[in-house]
């Protein structure tokens, strides 16, 4: 992604192209859609539920329709391999409709109780207008958490998203559009970093969604700072996984390999750090680095690909430094980059890499990697497990892998994590509040309690006979 002037091009990391071009929103065109934005909340919010639930429902089923087209366009933005793309719109769609569906619920009335005299109850009002800024490396699975229960909360939402995926916010604005959703309850800016925070501050925002760097986020919260308006972070991870003695040790790397690898290791909750008792430490480094040779490194658009380039040549050159501060600190590298013939200098196609022998004095063990570079630690009970899990200043997600599921609650309620996985990791569960601790930000999106902070508690107390004392 390059910016000249008020215009940014994205550079594709397939083959270092321009592959697509937009002009920036003018300050005409952002006070245009904010005014919009602001008309349009007083009709969408009176809109009965139902009829936004079926508006929004058949907005995934536009969208949904476009797959084939969007997986490509995915690929050519951000590099993720074209066998993998689609499984991004098959998330969206189960985000969507489970939120939409968890909506009934999710906003009823709350019922305070009998009292002799009185009705009570607590409304869920939408907020106004949100603003959803969005990242790259999961365009579409990172917005739809906040834009679509934003929406069917009664809000109107503004989305900017990365000049690296502008083509995520067109998409969404073609699916809304498709559905009949009344102007201005959806709109989209490109917009470059001092827009972004002139929006923040605009006193017809309401609240700010924002995912990205931690950087971004004391930005985003520092341009609300004279607002007394919400703001949902969810940043970075350095998400731990732990392997017990009592784990399935072709199920634990199978897994953990996928965990650090998959998106070319471009998750916020991809697995970034390993740590595995000694009894079974030998075993699983060597069936890890065996995984880790099956993947394919190459040109995203072939079918055989598992492990596409990262998104731009800087990217890949931060894990290279990572990899380097490693072993001058006395790690090990494991993996054989010349059986990664795709894997070059000066470009965005990176090997991957499995290091041992590491400890927290190494920034691949505590600073975030977001990269397919692996650091695997011998630890000697649950209790050095848990020490050295928590030991970061990310707590996103961290999982187990054991037998034994009442283990795994007792050591998850000693982790600093906003999600605990058990033989599993760095998946959604739509069910389930997604939320971060620490320097992973704050805020919840997803499962019902998602809709809290896309709305504002009213009470309704209602003195149903004045003849009572």
């Amino acid at each position: 992604m390059t910016t000249t002037g008020t215009r940014v091009q994205t550079i594709s990391p397939v083959d270092g192209s321009v592959f697509v071009e937009r002009d920036l929103a003018s300050a005409a065109e952002i006070e245009r859609s904010l005014a919009q934005a602001n008309g349009a909340r007083s009709g969408w919010r009176a809109t009965p539920p139902e009829e936004r639930a079926g508006a929004l429902s058949d907005a995934v089923d536009a969208f949904v329709g476009a797959k084939e087209d969007i997986a490509a366009e995915i690929t050519w933005q951000m590099g993720r391999p074209l066998s993998q793309s689609p499984g991004e719109v098959r998330g969206f769609e189960e985000r969507s409709r489970y939120m939409i569906g968890a909506a009934p619920d999710a906003l009823s009335d709350v019922d305070a109780g009998p009292k002799q005299g009185f009705r009570r109850f607590i409304r869920r009002d939408p907020l106004g207008t949100v603003f959803v800024v969005a990242p790259w490396n999961y365009p579409y699975l990172t917005a739809v958490n906040t834009i679509m229960p934003a929406l069917m909360a009664g809000n109107t939402v503004v989305l900017k998203h990365s000049a690296q995926t502008p083509l995520g916010a067109e998409r969404f604005a073609e699916a809304f559009g498709a559905a009949g959703l009344p102007e201005g309850v959806f709109q989209y800016l490109h917009l470059d970093h001092d827009d972004v925070a002139k929006v923040v501050g605009d006193d017809r925002i309401d609240f700010v969604s924002f995912t990205g760097s931690v950087a971004g986020g004391h930005a985003v919260q520092h341009a609300a700072r004279d607002r007394f308006i919400g703001t949902g972070l969810e940043l970075g991870g350095k998400d731990p996984a732990y392997v017990r003695p009592d784990a399935d040790l072709d199920h634990a790397v199978a897994l953990l390999a996928d965990g650090a690898f998959f998106n070319a290791g471009q998750s916020c909750c991809g697995i970034e750090r390993i740590y595995v008792h000694g009894q079974v430490y030998d075993a699983f480094v060597q069936g890890f680095v065996e995984e880790t040779y099956k993947l394919r490194l190459g040109s995203p658009l072939e079918a055989s690909t598992t492990l596409g380039p990262m998104v731009r040549t800087a990217a890949a050159d931060a894990v290279r430094s990572q990899i380097a501060d490693a072993t001058s600190k006395g790690a090990r590298t494991l993996i054989d980059e010349s059986r990664f013939p795709a894997a070059k200098n000066d470009t965005p196609y990176l090997a991957p890499q499995v290091l041992v022998d590491v400890d927290h004095s190494m920034e691949l063990m505590v600073e975030e990697t977001f990269g397919p570079a692996i650091g695997i630690m011998r630890v000697s009970s649950d209790d050095q497990a848990v020490d050295l899990m928590n030991d970061s200043r990310y707590g996103l997600t961290a999982c187990v892998c054991t037998a034994d599921e009442d283990e795994a609650i007792r050591i998850g309620d000693r982790i600093e994590t906003g999600t605990w996985f058990m033989n599993r990791c760095d998946y959604l569960d739509p069910a389930l509040a997604w939320v971060g601790v620490k320097d992973s930000g704050r805020g919840c999106t997803l499962s019902a309690l998602g809709y809290e902070q896309l709305t504002r508690p009213k009470s309704f107390h209602l003195r149903t006979n004045t003849r009572d004392s």
